[in-house]
């Protein structure tokens, strides 16, 4: 069969072939113009949305603002931004990248060792710190840790209060939206992920007008998808084991539908549970130290004679005391004093009603200052114990009225009985259809004011409501202190025993040893292995502070502290603890320990011992500390230097002055930064010293100045960078300017995949190797781990800490246990992160290490 002929007609051929290259042409020249139409229209699209949404913005600006300034303990007196300290956070330890130019530390960062968990050294010596907005920059979501009371709150609310307000100090972050909530407030768990932002919805809907609640979804749906939204999460912290594993959930599949937004949430730091899977940065909030006591007495002094004194309720008929000798009479020389803790000493000692002169005198205090009248104590106790047995910080209305109907009055029970069945004859006709929830206000109800003690504890401020008839204490440390004072009186060990480790239980045994005897607890606490963080020994290691001093159980806890402090070869940022746990255990007899540990020639327990006895401020540790300036390694005589001025006595000051005078130059530049810490003596001697003809104690005078943030240090600094006649003095003051600039490289920030990191790359290809992207590049990355360059090392170990296969974590265990030291600090770290997340982490004598 023969096809047919076909007949192409040149002229028709010619014609479509140009006509079809014009087309082409034209498509080829339009696609760029057809791209910048549908970028416009986006654009177009997001300003006409955030038109609509411009005003409902300003008004939750506005409801976000008033909210923060309320979320403190003293906000029935003051606003929070009339009695703040703005918070920092301790600098975290930097990504190393190789290439990169590095960090320059002082003395502080080079001799204390990395203590996230123990904040209350670094108000002591003040390490390096950030603002939290500065460690934002890096693109990371935070959490932010602290013990109970330590102000993370506070944090939360002074950064919701900056983002509200626009605050210039925000920088790049200044157009960011706020949405502060607290755990308790979300309706979670979502059973869909497009419904996700349903929970935030309905609780922004609570306080919209009714002109803002049609628009308000659109608002918070289009500041989540554009990343506007900074996402503040509060209560985390406070959440039994379960309970943060819901909110970690919540987060992930948050963070999964919208992943420009960046969240700031709260932790304990040794019990971070899941964030640390979805690779949260934790920062520690850094604690008050004496600088930070004084300015706060000298604020409340202030604002109470402004606004207080003049009410009549705030005295009876008394005259007011001079605030100065209130401030002078005030004992606050106890370096384990939280936020919370001074505020209530402050408040008791200025409204006259403090029932003693200790902080558990001032917890009590106000208890009954927040107690309902006609409302037993023993009522707040119960409904505190009956919070920690059931792990509920968190808990249901209608289960709490069961906990405390026997301290009712008898003709208020039936009443409330009528409000329950009432109540829950309401929530059956409210439905439970999607349609019917979508977005109508009110939908679902706070605690009802019902008859009872409950509605008198939040009228009160003891307790707080929140939506879907949930409640807690207004402060963990007011719910832990009442079942502290409760447990004594029952025999509830075996229940505490057996419960997974979180904040509320841990807080309460605390309490609970100011009452009773807890050795049983204590040694059933310790019979568990805790390898090779010892967190269970640590953790109990802070109850010690309140206990007395002839419990039982202190010395089994304080002897092993002593093995772990001077065990060497352990990574500084653990036996660091040990030391830590011993200065802030309130026992006489810690400065001899620590004087003892002084004398031996060890040099890393020397180091430690020095920095306790300044924690401690001892001054019969004098002598000791002035030996070690004279005959140690730098290390130790920089750890000397900083205690002696933390002592701060005259006998003290005059040892760090004649080394900044008679010193080798490393020694005078340590006892110059070490100076920078007393501002009543040492800055004058840093003042004086740059100006003197001894150059090198002009160039350590420079160092001891960049330690200090104030403008006149600045411009001293300055001028000897400009005016000094020796170049050595010179490039002292530009590389403590160059310092100062590298607040951004102290952010943490997001690691690019192996693939796109030019320096594996590179090493990859010297062992002849490749790295394919999205490959987690472990097997690169292990032989990274033994480089023999240490920027190498330290750059994989970033990386290797987000795979933690059994592979790899044998080989951090190893490095952990090698004589690289700083590598072995690194690893200790990375190994605390993953204890805190919930890993279980091999013992390392079972693998012969340790």
């Amino acid at each position: 069969m023969r096809l047919p002929t076909v007949h192409i007609d040149t002229i028709s051929f010619i014609i479509g072939f140009a006509a079809g290259s014009v087309f082409w042409w034209l498509l080829g020249r339009m696609r760029p113009l057809a791209r910048q139409i549908r970028r416009d229209m986006a654009e177009s699209n997001e300003s006409a949305q955030a038109r609509r949404t411009s005003n409902v913005e300003e008004n939750h600006r506005r409801n976000t603002l008033r909210a923060a300034q309320g979320m403190h303990l003293a906000a029935p007196l003051f606003a929070l931004d009339e009695i703040l300290l703005a918070p920092r956070l301790i600098a975290p330890l930097p990504i190393i990248e190789p290439g990169d130019p590095p960090i320059i530390d002082d003395i502080v960062t080079q001799t204390l060792p990395y203590l996230p968990s123990w904040p209350e050294l670094a108000a002591v010596y003040s390490p390096a710190s950030i603002k939290i907005e500065e460690a934002l920059l890096g693109g990371r979501n935070l959490v932010i840790t602290g013990q109970p009371g330590l102000g993370k709150t506070v944090a939360l609310a002074h950064l919701a209060s900056k983002c509200a307000k626009r605050d210039e100090d925000l920088g790049k972050l200044v157009e960011k939206v706020p949405f502060l909530l607290h755990v308790a407030d979300l309706k979670i768990p979502v059973k869909e992920k497009k419904y996700i932002l349903d929970p935030i919805i309905d609780v922004l809907a609570e306080n919209a007008t009714l002109f803002d609640a049609p628009r308000l979804s659109e608002f918070i749906v289009y500041n989540f998808q554009s990343g506007r939204a900074l996402f503040l999460l509060d209560g985390y912290d406070e959440l039994a084991p379960e309970g943060q594993r819901i909110i970690v959930e919540f987060l992930s599949t948050l963070l999964e539908v919208y992943p420009k937004i960046q969240i700031v949430t709260t932790g304990c730091p040794e019990k971070l549970g899941g964030l640390v899977g979805l690779q949260f940065a934790q920062l520690a909030l850094m604690a008050w130290g004496p600088p930070q006591h004084n300015l706060f007495l000298e604020k409340w002094a202030d604002l109470w004679t402004k606004f207080v004194e003049v009410e009549a309720w705030s005295h009876d008929g008394a005259q007011p005391v001079d605030p100065l000798l209130l401030n002078s009479w005030l004992d606050i020389d106890d370096q384990a004093m939280t936020p919370f803790e001074l505020t209530l000493l402050v408040w008791g000692a200025y409204a006259g009603d403090c029932l003693g002169p200790g902080i558990l005198d001032a917890i009590n205090t106000h208890l009954r200052r927040l107690a309902p009248k006609n409302v037993p104590i023993a009522a707040l106790e119960m409904l505190g114990m009956q919070v920690v047995l059931t792990l509920e910080p968190i808990f249901d209305t209608r289960k709490a009225r069961e906990w405390v109907r026997s301290f009712e009055p008898p003709e208020e029970r039936t009443e409330e009985l009528e409000a329950e069945i009432e109540e829950a004859g309401g929530e059956k006709q409210e439905g439970d259809t999607r349609k019917d929830k979508k977005r109508k206000k009110g939908k679902s109800k706070k605690a009802a004011p019902a008859p009872g003690l409950l509605p008198k504890m939040a009228s009160s401020g003891l307790l707080v409501s929140h939506l879907n008839n949930r409640m807690r204490f207004s402060h963990p440390v007011i719910g832990a202190y009442l079942a502290g004072q409760a447990l004594a009186g029952y025999n509830a060990d075996d229940n505490l025993t057996s419960q997974p480790d979180w904040s509320g239980k841990l807080l309460a045994i605390k309490y609970l040893a100011t009452t009773r005897d807890i050795s049983d607890l204590v040694n059933g606490y310790l019979s568990r292995s805790a390898l090779p963080l010892h967190t269970h020994l640590l953790v109990s290691s802070r109850w010690l502070r309140f206990a007395p001093k002839n419990a039982a159980w202190r010395g089994k806890i304080m002897t092993q502290l002593a093995k772990i402090m001077q065990a060497e070869g352990l990574p500084l940022g653990l036996r660091g603890q040990a030391m830590a746990a011993f200065a802030l255990s309130n026992d006489p007899a810690v400065g001899t320990l620590f004087r003892q540990l002084m004398q031996t020639n060890l040099y890393e327990l020397v180091q430690l011992a020095a920095l306790g006895s300044g924690v401690i401020k001892d001054s019969k540790a004098i002598p000791e500390l002035a030996s070690i300036i004279r005959t140690h390694n730098l290390a130790s005589r920089r750890a000397a230097c900083l205690a002696l001025v933390s002592i701060g006595t005259p006998d003290a000051l005059e040892e760090v002055a004649r080394s900044l005078l008679q010193g080798d130059e490393d020694t005078r530049r340590a006892a110059a930064e070490a100076l920078a810490s007393h501002p009543a003596e040492g800055h004058p001697m840093l003042t004086e010293g740059v100006g003197m003809e001894d150059v090198l104690v002009r160039r350590a005078a420079v160092y001891g100045l960049g330690r200090i943030n104030e403008p006149w240090a600045s411009e001293l600094i300055e001028k000897s960078q400009v005016e000094d006649d020796e170049w050595i003095v010179r490039t002292a003051a530009t590389d403590v300017l160059e310092a100062r600039a590298q607040a951004d490289l102290r952010a943490p920030k997001r690691l690019p995949p192996p693939s796109e990191q030019p320096w594996l790359i590179e090493f990859a290809s010297t062992q002849g190797m490749g790295i394919s992207p999205g490959s987690p590049a472990t097997d690169v990355l292990l032989l990274a781990l033994k480089s023999e360059h240490e920027e190498t090392r330290l750059a994989a170990l970033s990386y290797l800490r987000l795979t933690p296969s059994e592979g790899v974590l044998d080989s951090i265990y190893q490095a952990m246990y090698s004589d690289d030291l700083e590598l072995r600090e690194a690893c200790f770290q990375v190994i605390a992160e993953l204890g805190s997340g919930g890993m279980k982490l091999p013992d390392p004598q079972k693998i012969g290490l340790g």
